[in-house]
């Protein structure tokens, strides 16, 4: 319905019907419906089309369908686009009044009010290119129609920017907006006749989303009007977020026509989220009523992020002041416009009384009604209860948008518009013919303007003015460069608008945004909000992205060991090289302590003080033995076999040693063969005394000489056979794959274990075994021995010893391997000693019980009872 009625109006005026006189053959212009007097307008050679938003909102009325329609009303009258208005005819008068540029050419105006409606505007776009004549004149068109314009200037919105292409599109009249930033404006196969002094939004969003990442804030809300602007910007915003790990908490399109409802829903969505930082696509009529109602629910923490579209308006201050104090925008660049502010200023009572634009400006400012004056646009009837304009009022004396010439940016725009225009028309005059742009070489006609040939020459265009050089790429957008301007509290409650950075997208990618963070003022606090799903991972840990959540919600996972993580926000720890480690907050690899059994450890100071007392309790039993060795007990238990096996047990005690302090190579092959050969000393002799003991009590079976067999010498022999055995197999073993000192950092630990590496597996297996078959060989013989007479039968002591030593080395067996680095050491000591010790205690203790404690036991006739 609101639809059907806003054509009506568009195309109830468009229609000029010439009627044919019986009497004068002569054409006669009738214009059908209102006249539409609310314009701007001068003549001259080139006339430039302006259309701007001077009036917002539309009243809505329901149509009857049985009369014509009424007059479009409006809710919201805007300063700051009369600003615009004449600032382009500033412009126009400045380019009328120099030299070097259009001497022969004088440039009019024709400017038009919008509303800020696509159906208005579209009207008023016509009449722009087509001129309107005057009612009901009744002479001939081309007397009384003003002239076409070849080129409009317009309009703010992108929304109706778009409407006015697609109908004027077709004759391809080229136009140049000024505040129109939708990037899908630079769609040149959609809109080939659309040009813009306004920096497309895809450089804005890039300059937000880089904004956000400054700060850290990535858990965004984002919010737009109902419009192609917010939509396109949005949509723009979502994907280049993306690269940065920027996610919106949420994304809320609200309609144009704001309800209460609507409003409720909105701030809901607001309320009810963690991010605490908001974007809003929209111009600043649009929020009104979303701060409103944020205000009324008490919603006064969130760090507002304004688009360019509002990024510099005043309006929205005076009454969220509260709500918005700390506001961030990128703005577009501003200019100071020589003699503007005076130009403006010059608006009078009988100026004002001129013009339907400014008289309603001026009655809207001052609250008095001008004669004469039905201004109903902004408060309907209430506009006559006004008291008359008395004519003592002046700019000077009040605040207005409309003289406020402190933010040029969109008026800039403008400026840069006309000039645009003025550069293409001097090109075009100034072109030679036969060398011109077009086919034969032909130049464009200034004579009469054919709007595609002026087009051509303004995509051409490259010009300065107020120091700035104005250029434009291939899709028509110039070069972007934004303010970044910061919302400031004044000391006497005013909006101060400060400067707090720039973004400029001609320099490198790391370099085109800069931000005096210092100058800003928060809207909380004295440093930036947060604005995030989880809070950062620190160094140390990694992110772990949240099942059905996006990429900005995760949790924060401990590195695993050996792996750190430098950075914030780490994806993926690193792992250590082999050399390093991790440091207790897994955020730096450091070089690895080595490991080895020292003898400046506890564990190294207890094993080597074992050693020391082993061997010389093994050195006292040998003094003991020595001392006492003529009675019974010491001469009858196979004397010098127990020598030998006191200093080889001696020798065991020290070999302990020889596994504690940093291992090197030469060190690594005396221990083990050291090792093995001492042990098989000790087993032989052991073994020797055992067959010893056996053969001795089968000597006395009548007619048996196998004594003779086993005299001292042969012990001796026995012993040193076994032992060469072993020491043959440490021999291949050294010359094939002996033993070396390596640093093993396999291990997952801080240390480097320094350890003797076995070389030849088998190597060291075999002389394992081979104590062990003899150990096995010594027990059998003793355990078969265990049962004979006679108290110098040493058979049950053997046994027992050598119940030890398999005890120990069995138990030694799995402990070993499962150990690593100095522990595995420590065990392979621990075990040495232990077996020693046992052999010692076993064999040798109850002989020194009954020499030095029962002396009276040690006696010939009590030994052989």
């Amino acid at each position: 319905m609101a639809r059907l009625y806003a054509a009506l109006l568009t195309f109830w005026p468009l229609l000029c019907i010439c009627m044919q006189s019986q009497s004068n053959r002569k054409d006669k212009c009738i214009y059908q419906g209102d006249e539409d007097t609310y314009s701007f307008y001068q003549g001259g050679d080139v006339v430039l089309g302006g259309i701007f938003p001077l009036h917002s909102s539309t009243i809505p009325l329901i149509p009857s369908f049985t009369t014509k329609p009424k007059i479009i009303k409006y809710k919201f009258f805007t300063p700051r686009a009369l600003r615009w208005m004449q600032t382009m005819i500033f412009a126009v008068r400045e380019i009328n009044q120099r030299q070097d540029l259009l001497p022969n050419l004088s440039l009019g105006y024709h400017i038009r009010d919008s509303g800020d409606d696509i159906p208005v505007s579209v009207k008023r776009s016509l009449l722009l290119v087509n001129g309107q004549p005057e009612r009901g004149s009744g002479q001939s068109c081309e007397d009384t129609q003003k002239q076409p314009s070849p080129v409009i200037v317009g309009e703010a919105s992108s929304g109706v920017s778009m409407a006015v292409l697609r109908t004027l599109g077709s004759f391809k009249i080229p136009l140049v907006s000024y505040f129109a930033s939708c990037s899908c404006l630079s769609n040149k196969r959609e809109f080939p006749a659309f040009m813009r002094t306004m920096p497309s939004d895809l450089f804005q969003i890039k300059a937000l989303v880089k904004l956000l990442h400054y700060f850290q804030w990535t858990w965004v809300g984002v919010i737009g009007v109902d419009t192609d602007y917010a939509r396109f910007a949005i949509q723009l915003f979502l994907k280049e977020s993306e690269r940065f790990n920027i996610c919106p908490a949420y994304v809320r399109i609200y309609p144009v026509a704001l309800t209460q409802d609507a409003a409720e829903e909105t701030v809901n969505i607001l309320k009810t989220s963690s991010a605490t930082v908001i974007i809003n696509f929209s111009v600043d009529s649009y929020l009104h009523g979303i701060l409103k109602e944020c205000r009324r629910q008490n919603l006064t923490h969130l760090q507002w992020i304004a688009s360019e579209a509002w990024a510099t308006s005043k309006v929205l201050w005076e009454d969220f002041d509260d709500l918005l104090k700390g506001t961030l925008g990128f703005a577009i660049r501003r200019a100071d416009i020589p003699h503007l502010g005076s130009y403006l200023r010059r608006v009078n009572v009988s100026v004002a009384q001129m013009s339907n634009f400014l008289s309603e400006f001026w009655e809207e400012t001052f609250h008095c009604r001008l004669n004469g004056s039905l201004n109903t646009h902004v408060h309907g009837e209430g506009v006559q209860n006004w008291p008359p304009c008395n004519g003592s009022e002046s700019l000077d004396d009040v605040y207005t948008l409309y003289s406020d010439v402190s933010q040029l940016r969109v008026s800039y725009n403008v400026y840069k518009a006309v000039y645009l225009i003025a550069h293409a028309l001097h090109d075009m005059s100034s072109c030679v013919p036969g060398k011109g742009p077009f086919q034969n070489g032909t130049c464009g006609s200034l004579y009469q303007i054919l709007p595609w040939q002026l087009l051509h020459y303004m995509k051409q265009t490259n010009f300065t003015t107020l120091g700035e050089e104005v250029r434009f790429d291939d899709n028509g957008d110039p070069i972007a460069s934004y303010d970044l301007m910061n919302w400031q509290r004044g000391s006497d409650g005013s909006l101060q608008l400060v400067r707090v950075g720039f973004y400029d997208a001609s320099l490198e990618d790391n370099k085109d945004l800069l931000i005096d963070e210092p100058a800003i003022m928060w809207h909380r606090g004295e440093k930036a909000p947060g604005s995030l799903c989880s809070q950062s991972c620190l160094p140390g840990s990694r992110k772990a992205r949240q099942k059905g959540k996006p990429v900005c919600c995760f949790d924060c996972i401990p590195c695993a060991e050996g792996e750190i993580s430098n950075q914030t926000d780490s994806i993926d720890c690193l792992t250590c090289s082999k050399e390093t480690w991790p440091n207790q907050a897994q955020d730096q690899c450091l070089p690895k302590t080595l490991e080895f059994l020292s003898f400046q450890e506890p564990l190294g100071i207890i094993l080597w003080a074992f050693s020391a007392f082993g061997a010389c309790a093994a050195l006292a039993v040998l003094g003991v033995f020595i001392m006492y060795r003529k009675t019974p007990v010491i001469r009858g238990n196979n004397m010098e076999l127990s020598f030998l096996l006191l200093l080889f047990l001696c020798t065991c005690f020290l070999i302990g040693l020889t596994f504690i302090g940093k291992p090197t190579d030469w060190l690594c092959q005396i221990r083990y063969p050291a090792f093995g050969i001492s042990c098989t000393l000790c087993i032989s002799c052991i073994l020797a005394k055992t067959v010893v003991v056996l053969m001795a009590f089968r000597a006395t079976i009548p007619g048996s000489n196998v004594m003779k067999w086993f005299g001292p010498a042969k012990q001796r022999s026995s012993v040193i056979l076994c032992t060469s055995v072993q020491a043959l197999i440490c021999i291949i073993w050294l010359t094939t794959k002996p033993p070396v000192a390596i640093y093993n950092t396999k291990f997952m630990s801080a240390t480097i274990t320094v350890e003797c590496a076995v070389g030849s597996e088998i190597g060291f297996w075999c002389v394992l075994g081979y104590i062990g078959f003899l150990s096995s060989l010594c027990f059998l013989l003793a355990f078969l021995a265990r049962k004979l007479p006679d108290n110098f039968n040493e058979a049950k002591f053997i046994t027992f010893s050598m119940l030890i030593f398999f005890a120990v080395w069995i138990t030694f067996i799995p402990v070993y391997v499962s150990s690593r680095g100095k522990y595995m050491v420590a065990v392979h000591v621990f075990a040495i000693l232990a077996s020693a010790f046992g052999l010692l205690l076993c064999i040798f203790a109850p002989k020194c019980y009954i020499v030095l404690l029962k002396p009276e036991r040690n006696d010939k006739k009590r030994m052989m009872k």
